[in-house]
């Protein structure tokens, strides 16, 4: 529970936004992206170090919701601060939309070599929000780390995707 709590309160309608926004909005992408795409990825070469596709789903759950937390920590702690001028909200939304961006060129469009560039600039962009998340709140950092950790591992898959079925 004290993860929820800043300065010992919880408001549970921003929390659950917070939350709800990145959980729902991947599910929706990923859902839109990889209609009809499935079978095309089936007949990749993959790596050797590719999980099994139910993996996918339980790790980006997983991640939104922490990646959600983390939001709602720092957007307590800038409207306790009373200010605007933080670059972490903006780098926040920006690294979400390249989230969901990538499922678009990666699955849908097949866009491997896009998406192999795309996802070095959402890695970047996630890690600049954990360091201006960290700057805030310390929790909201370190809750950005596994996001940091997966989205490395899947800049490795992409590339090793796009290198073996060029």
């Amino acid at each position: 529970m004290e993860l929820l709590q800043v300065n010992g309160r919880i408001n549970k309608k921003k929390l659950a936004l917070s939350i709800l926004i990145p959980v729902v909005g991947g599910s929706i992408t990923g859902w839109i992206a990889n209609k009809n795409a499935q079978e095309k990825y089936k007949n990749l070469k993959q790596p050797s170090f590719s999980p099994p596709g139910a993996v996918f789903p339980i790790v980006w759950t997983t991640l939104y919701a922490t990646m959600g937390i983390a939001k709602y920590r720092v957007d307590q702690k800038v409207k306790d601060m009373r200010t605007d001028s933080t670059p972490a909200i903006p780098l926040y939304d920006l690294q979400l939309g390249l989230n969901f961006l990538w499922s678009f060129l990666f699955f849908r469009w097949g866009l491997r070599g896009t998406a192999l560039l795309e996802i070095s600039l959402m890695l970047a962009s996630i890690a600049l929000t954990a360091y201006e998340f960290q700057k805030l709140d310390n929790t909201a950092g370190v809750l950005m780390m596994p996001y940091v950790g997966w989205v490395t591992f899947a800049l490795g898959l992409n590339y090793s995707v796009w290198k073996l079925n060029k």
